[in-house]
């Protein structure tokens, strides 16, 4: 018992004695008269303690550093002629060291990114954050920030994100859909949608270029060379898969994530998106390692001298490929085993273009040197069902609230509303009817204690391992797993006018072959592997997903590298 005060000041007068006794009626026991008054007594003390607690002054952690004077950044909203995707949320100039493995890269954050002295949009209008006050203005960066700007990248700006972190799709956020670079009017997948689209720029501008042989004007704005995206349950790769670029959900915990608004910490990781596989894994060097904040990380969290090279591994196992003449459009996969998830093909609404593409793109091993079967893992059809009931309950006390994680951390931006009201419900109902769908099946189920007791959660975290240990086990028989990334190709966007079960449909199945990953904690990476069509037959990007071994990136990028040397995806 640490209470220190035990109703000793007259003044605090709260709870009122009737408000204590409604208290107890409503845990279902009565406190006996004889008891009363002590009791009250305490309860006020306990109050006494928080609130002198929340009137000390504002501490912040000798690691949350500013790399250079956040008091001189400014920042800037973007013209719409000057953001044709809506892809930016806030455009600035932040220029980092000198010299770093970033020096010459442009890098955007996610707008639920802390970046000092930029707001901090969470996707959601201003008024959901605070009833008379513009957006937040972030008071420190992010770890990711700060190792940007140590290792010498310059940060151009926030990029959307859609309404509250929370939707699959790119047609949610305050300030609009935001548009596919490939093509003006698509989804380009969510909830890191701008991150997405921005390094998607590039991405378009390199291939029609190269397809061209001159440089056109595209009216698609600036973009970035990298970007960092967060990722609950496909955010990071179902953005990269419709966009045609590469996006990395890394093994839960190699990233931190303090700084990042939060939807589950369980679930939450923040990755890195580029235009190749060898940016990609040269970002991930950057931002991986132990901060010292962040409980998301375990012992088995690298620390940050001791984060392998990505990039310069990736180099060195092509260069002793090459030297062994393993470096061929025959030989590059040779001793790599592909394993084809079974199940991953009975996804919702998985098209079968997108299906047909994935299977042929997992199957090009095989022509690579490498062994290809398919292996069925019946819990992964579970993995959905399992993400929900260990995460629902207790979501929208975070992303909506702001709770911290009960183990010690440093508190994260808080999103949360003043109060839910008539005007929250109309403007989250016609973008974002996840949010709410969120919200009130996690108050039911807090609600009716007796169908879903507290242990019910408990009981679905034994499943999370029974579903990790299923993979771990498909993963001594395999160094990669595949699944299709996004089940269809980028969709028009919808009318706002659309019924709530019609915006629903539009997301169903999308996170599918993705968010089990998320609860287990193992690495994904979407890279491009074909196109398909869309209802009026223009060409979007396909992506596939390849899932490994926790702390095995590095098995990923070389995965993938061997791959592309058969042709890449967007060539094909």
């Amino acid at each position: 018992m640490s209470q220190q005060t035990v109703g000793v000041t007259p003044i605090n007068t709260t709870p009122s004695k009737e408000a204590f006794q409604e208290l107890a009626t409503s845990l279902g026991f009565p406190i006996q008269p004889q008891d009363e008054e002590d009791y009250l007594e305490l309860l006020r003390g306990a109050v006494s303690d928080v609130e002198t607690v929340q009137a000390m002054p504002a501490y912040y952690h000798p690691l949350i550093q500013t790399v250079g004077n956040n008091k001189e950044r400014t920042y800037t909203v973007p013209e719409p002629s000057e953001n044709p995707l809506n892809a930016w949320s806030h455009r600035t100039v932040i220029k980092g060291e000198d010299e770093g493995l970033l020096t010459g890269k442009t890098i955007a954050f996610k707008d639920n990114v802390s970046v000092a002295g930029l707001p901090l949009t969470g996707g959601t209008q201003p008024f959901h954050l605070s009833k008379d006050k513009p957006y937040p203005i972030s008071t420190f960066d992010a770890s990711v920030v700060s190792r940007v700007l140590e290792a010498g990248g310059t940060i151009l700006g926030t990029s959307t994100c859609e309404n509250y972190c929370m939707s699959a799709l790119s047609f949610t956020s305050a300030t609009g859909p935001v548009d596919n670079p490939w093509l003006k009017g698509y989804g380009c997948g969510g909830s890191s949608s701008g991150s997405a689209a921005l390094v998607g720029i590039k991405s378009v501008r390199e291939w029609k270029t190269k397809a061209s042989g001159t440089v056109q004007e595209d009216g698609l704005g600036e973009g970035v060379d990298l970007a960092i995206g967060a990722d609950q349950g496909a955010s990071v790769r179902l953005p990269a898969a419709y966009s045609g670029i590469y996006g990395l959900k890394p093994t839960h915990g190699l990233v931190p994530y303090t700084g990042l608004t939060a939807l589950h910490s369980m679930i939450d990781h923040c990755g890195p998106m580029a235009g190749s596989i060898r940016d990609t894994a040269l970002f991930l060097a950057v931002i991986a390692g132990w901060d010292g904040l962040d409980p998301r990380m375990t012992p088995e969290t690298p620390l940050r001298q001791n984060v392998p090279q990505y990039h310069d591994l990736l180099d060195k196992a092509i260069e002793a490929r090459k030297v062994a003449g393993n470096w061929t459009p025959t030989t590059s996969a040779k001793g790599l085993r592909i394993g084809l998830i079974k199940e991953a093909w009975d996804a919702p609404q998985l098209s079968s273009e997108v299906a047909s593409t994935v299977r042929k793109a997992g199957e090009r091993f095989a022509s690579l040197g490498g062994t290809v079967e398919e292996v069925s893992i019946p819990l992964h059809a579970m993995g959905a069902a399992i993400f929900t009931a260990a995460t629902r309950a207790d979501m929208a006390d975070v992303f909506l609230y702001g709770k911290t994680p009960d183990c010690l951390s440093w508190p994260l931006p808080s999103l949360g509303p003043p109060h839910l009201d008539a005007k929250w419900y109309e403007t989250i109902n016609k973008s974002a009817p996840t949010v709410v769908n969120c919200l009130l099946s996690g108050e039911y189920m807090r609600r009716d204690r007796e169908r879903f007791p507290l242990s019910a959660r408990g009981k679905a975290v034994t499943h999370v391992h029974e579903l990790r240990a299923a993979y771990d086990a498909a993963l001594e028989r395999f160094d990669v797993l595949i699944t299709p990334a996004n089940p269809t190709v980028g969709m028009r966007h919808p009318s706002p006018e659309l019924s709530v079960t019609e915006k629903f449909s539009l997301a169903l199945g999308n996170t599918w072959n993705t968010c089990g990953f998320n609860v287990t904690g193992h690495p994904g990476l979407a890279i491009p592997v074909g196109w398909g069509r869309t209802e009026d037959g223009m060409k979007l990007p396909i992506g596939m997903q390849m899932v490994g071994k926790r702390w095995g990136e590095s098995d990923l990028f070389l995965a993938a590298a061997a791959w592309e040397l058969g042709g890449f995806g967007l060539e094909e």
